[in-house]
């Protein structure tokens, strides 16, 4: 009899405990608002099933497979450290230095007999530049980068198709060069060692992000060599640099936010597939053609400008470089040419594997034998 007392007046207390608390003060978990259905990287996959079948028909199972394995990373070798030693090592490891091979290649093709007729722009590389990576079919890994004898890291670690938009902007000695989405700092970097920039901006929207590029650039770059460079960095709005800096620089990287593809695949941190980044995700190419707008603005007459992205989406490739082109003629009555990188590609298919098809501009498919990209790159010369 005790007992049921007892749990009478428990039963009771539940209940005034409950009733005393505002309504308002109650929680009740909403499932269907805080928990999504399932992860952004599977989302990512099924977006990327829908459109890239379509898009690459009998080569998205190859792609496809590619982007869920391992990706496949080049070493830039740090032209502040004791570059030459350390070619030496990393050629220790069998790997080869991918951009001077296909230069050297080139320059012997017209004594077999070849002949090549593309203009001097699309001929240009940006010069000093040494990046390993390991032959077609050779998973292995480089070691982290370490501290050298000259107090800056040894080498850089990315994707080599990251190098791939650096080298056709074809820097040449004394440019000013502007670097529109720098973060998080690889092909900043790369830019720098060119020793072509008369003096860099490198710009992010993201205060957190170019703290990132800030930290490369102090851990690869010493400190004489940032400031004779006059390495600018910032965090404006990129949309708006044809008007705060029109008519200004030689050279313009605008290597724009994207879907990510790879990287999507892989991560739910910062997942631009998550259900409360949707109206973000489709306003991207909206947002590419506003900063390669900018970009193309803030060039002089005469200038180029590479645009850049680690998306297959044409939506977000050719399009945006189409449309950004047309928009300028009709509405500025400035004229862009899109130059042919058809030599470029050809120069660099033994180490990447490029999509046939492209429109304009050209683009590294994944591929399990050289499991880098995806890297989409096209290159424009402001006329007027």
């Amino acid at each position: 009899m005790a007992a049921l007392v007892v749990r009478g007046v428990r039963d009771v207390l539940k209940r005034a405990d409950f009733a005393t608390v505002p309504r308002r003060h109650r929680h009740k978990k909403k499932w269907a608002a805080t928990e999504p259905k399932f992860p952004a990287t599977r989302l990512a996959l099924q977006n990327f099933d829908m459109t890239y079948s379509v898009q690459f028909e009998d080569l998205w199972p190859s792609i496809r497979v590619s982007l869920l394995s391992e990706q496949k990373y080049g070493a830039l070798v740090n032209n502040f450290a004791a570059w030459d030693h350390v070619s030496a090592e990393l050629e220790q490891l069998s790997a080869r230095d991918f951009v001077n091979e296909a230069i050297s290649h080139r320059e012997r093709e017209p004594e077999s007999g070849q002949t090549a007729v593309p203009s001097p722009a699309s001929l240009a590389c940006s010069p000093n530049l040494r990046c390993f990576t390991f032959p077609r079919g050779d998973v292995s890994r480089f070691p982290p980068a370490r501290l050298g004898s000259l107090g800056v890291m040894d080498y850089y670690l990315m994707d080599a198709a990251s190098l791939l938009p650096v080298l056709a902007l074809g820097l040449q000695p004394g440019d000013t060069v502007l670097d529109l989405c720098a973060a998080p700092g690889g092909k900043t970097l790369a830019l720098l060692q060119t020793g072509c920039c008369r003096n860099l901006a490198a710009n992010d929207l993201s205060t957190s992000r170019t703290g990132r590029l800030q930290k490369v650039l102090y851990s690869y770059v010493p400190q004489d060599i940032r400031e004779r460079n006059r390495v600018r960095v910032t965090s404006w709005d990129g949309r708006k640099w044809g008007e705060l800096e029109g008519d200004t620089y030689d050279r313009v990287l605008v290597d724009v936010p994207c879907t990510v593809d790879r990287h999507s695949l892989h991560e739910e941190e910062n997942n631009i597939f998550q259900r409360s980044r949707k109206k973000e995700r489709q306003m991207l190419p909206m947002l590419q053609m506003q900063l390669l707008a900018a970009g193309l603005l803030a060039t002089k007459p005469g200038g180029h400008v590479v645009y850049s992205t680690c998306s297959l989406s044409h939506l977000q490739n050719e399009y945006v470089v189409q449309g950004t082109v047309e928009f300028l003629a009709n509405q500025y009555s400035i004229h862009v040419q899109v130059e042919d990188l058809t030599h470029f590609r050809k120069l660099f298919m033994d180490t990447f594997f490029f999509f046939p098809s492209c429109q304009v501009g050209e683009l590294v498919i994944p591929n399990l034998m050289a499991n880098f990209g995806p890297m989409y790159f096209c290159k424009m010369c402001r006329l007027t």
